[in-house]
């Protein structure tokens, strides 16, 4: 399984690095990608980090999964990348996953993919997820939708997407390794 992570400057740094490590750990081919036209983003915290590609020189017709991170800078921006808008409505399209944590919800809420479905995200952010039952749950999963409140959130987040992407057994073992059971 292949999955995209997007990183603007801005974003929450445990939201996306807590995902990845967790991911790869399990063995899923993650690839972290900048949406500006340089590797270097910086995290909500002036955290400088060097993804592995930038958008535009990627074909993301392999992937099997997005994620959006939080951090308020980082969704807007997320949010204004006509590229990547068009990516999401993509993959909605065809059924692949797309999972938000934090504020990110709120992207997939303004592409109406939330309407009907249960979601959360970051409180104060529930009228963005247009249509959507806000739960107010830690994480959510509604069909290939999966959605996350916040950054004390990212393990059980990243786990719940493990286990989508691979099996329940590995999503054991890498709890157990990093002592979240």
């Amino acid at each position: 399984m292949k999955v995209y992570v997007f990183l603007a400057d801005g974003f929450e740094t445990v939201e996306a690095l807590g995902v990845i490590d967790v991911l790869r750990r399990g063995k899923v081919d993650v690839v972290t990608v900048s949406i500006k036209s340089d590797k270097e983003v910086i995290t909500s915290h002036n955290i400088r980090i060097m993804t592995d590609e930038i958008f535009d020189n990627i074909d993301f017709s392999d992937g099997d999964m997005l994620v959006l991170p939080g951090g308020l800078k980082g969704t807007e921006r997320l949010e204004a990348h006509e590229g990547l808008s068009k990516l999401i409505d993509t993959y909605y399209g065809q059924g692949k996953y797309l999972a938000a944590i934090c504020a990110a919800p709120s992207i997939l809420g303004h592409h109406n993919i939330l309407n009907g479905r249960k979601a959360t995200a970051y409180p104060g952010f529930e009228k963005e997820l247009y249509g959507a039952n806000a739960t107010g749950e830690g994480v959510v999963c509604d069909g290939n939708v999966i959605t996350a409140k916040g950054m004390g959130k990212t393990i059980d987040f990243a786990l719940v997407l493990l286990e989508i992407l691979t099996d329940r057994a590995m999503m054991d073992h890498v709890g157990s390794t990093i002592q979240y059971f």
